[in-house]
């Protein structure tokens, strides 16, 4: 359904937005083409953005965005220890409340995947007096959104991707742009940190390299590691570059684990784990070759930044794929995929372990173009990688 003209012509009135979107950082990489449609049909719009923790750390990556405010709220999945433990029962909620009250937003939009609702934020904005709301919602929700799709997916093979998913809820009210790549923006001095910091680890930045990124947040999202050693191994023995692997603190056992199945331990590759903060790991995947990855943030920040991706992706969800990017996904079809869940309820984790990886291997080797004969484009580069003009 589309909304009628009066309807539109408020929302184009808002000058002061509030984007909320709660969940993880591969989340939010998807809703930013949304977030850049918002810019360009709010010029003169100031746009905050309502984010969790993790996905706050993209507060200065988003050039549309002029404020990031970080909240954990309580109905969305969190990491342990996100709690405010500080605080009593709903005292965050009651602060949030105030926190948006003194800012006096127009309008908000809440973004939120098919299986998320949307009205504990919708209450959210209620109390603190934001008169637009616009969310998707499966109920009637009365007055709790001014502005409303119902929502009707379920994850399917075929559904539309997340991506799409929140650029029609803008296009509902009349915002809408042309531009619908994933936006992310890192500085010149993250880009000559993370070579300072890929020298340090041993690399050579006059050497072509790909990168290794053996982690995800969700178990069942995770290809093995050793499998991520073993094509690492055989993609530098077909091209002669350098591996090089990332991840943050928390995902450096899968990093030793995956270099421990390569040559010698790994010791020709270059461990970058727990090291890079987001810009510079993007800086990292702008310069690479490839990028071998499962369905995590890399992923999306590859498409972001129109790099090369293989993505080992779990058929846990069948919509966040990376969008509109130079990318091979693999994963071995089975009768239980969609099954939402963050550790295998079959144990078998066939939809990621019947991966090869010689399959891997080719699909980079695909995406890196014909060898011999041309050759790799340098190491990292020292500016920002090129990404969509917002206008």
């Amino acid at each position: 359904m589309s909304a009628p003209c009066e309807r539109q012509r408020l929302w184009q009135g808002a000058r002061r937005v509030l984007a909320i979107r709660l969940d993880n950082l591969g989340d939010l990489l998807m809703t930013t083409p949304a977030l850049v449609a918002l810019r360009t049909s709010l010029p003169q719009a100031h746009i905050a953005l309502l984010a969790s923790s993790a996905g706050a750390a993209l507060a200065s990556h988003v050039p549309v965005v002029d404020e990031v405010l970080a909240y954990d709220a309580p109905w969305v999945k969190r990491p342990a220890g996100a709690l405010e433990r500080s605080l009593g029962p709903g005292e965050a909620e009651a602060r949030m409340v105030r926190i948006l009250a003194e800012a006096r937003f127009d309008a908000a939009v809440i973004f939120t995947v098919c299986t998320q609702s949307a009205l504990p934020a919708a209450l959210l904005c209620l109390q603190a007096g934001i008169p637009l709301r616009l969310a998707y919602s499966r109920e009637n929700p009365y007055e709790l959104l001014s502005d409303w799709i119902a929502d009707t997916e379920v994850p399917a093979d075929g559904m539309r991707h997340e991506a799409q998913r929140q650029l029609d809820l803008v296009h509902h009210v009349g915002l809408q742009a042309d531009a619908q790549r994933l936006l992310f923006r890192f500085k010149v001095e993250e880009a000559l940190a993370m070579r300072h910091k890929f020298e340090r680890a041993g690399g050579d930045l006059t050497r072509p390299y790909f990168v290794v990124h053996p982690g995800a947040t969700a178990a069942s999202r995770r290809w093995p590691a050793e499998r991520f050693g073993q094509a690492a191994q055989a993609l530098a023995d077909a091209t002669g570059c350098q591996a090089v692997f990332s991840g943050g603190p928390d995902e450096l056992p899968l990093i030793h684990e995956a270099m421990a199945a390569m040559r010698d331990g790994g010791e020709g590759a270059v461990s970058l784990g727990g090291e890079l903060v987001l810009g510079e790991l993007a800086s990292l995947i702008a310069g690479a070759q490839v990028t071998l990855c499962n369905n995590s943030a890399p992923a999306h920040l590859a498409a972001a930044l129109n790099a090369p991706v293989v993505v080992l992706y779990a058929l846990t969800n069948p919509q966040h794929t990376p969008w509109q990017a130079r990318a091979r996904v693999l994963n071995h079809p089975v009768p239980c995929r969609h099954c939402l869940k963050s550790v295998c309820p079959e144990r078998h984790h066939d939809c990621l372990e019947r991966v090869p990886p010689q399959d891997v291997v080719q699909a980079a080797l695909d995406l890196m173009g014909p060898l011999p004969g041309v050759p790799l484009h340098p190491a990292s580069p020292c500016i920002p990688h090129p990404v969509t003009a917002l206008g």
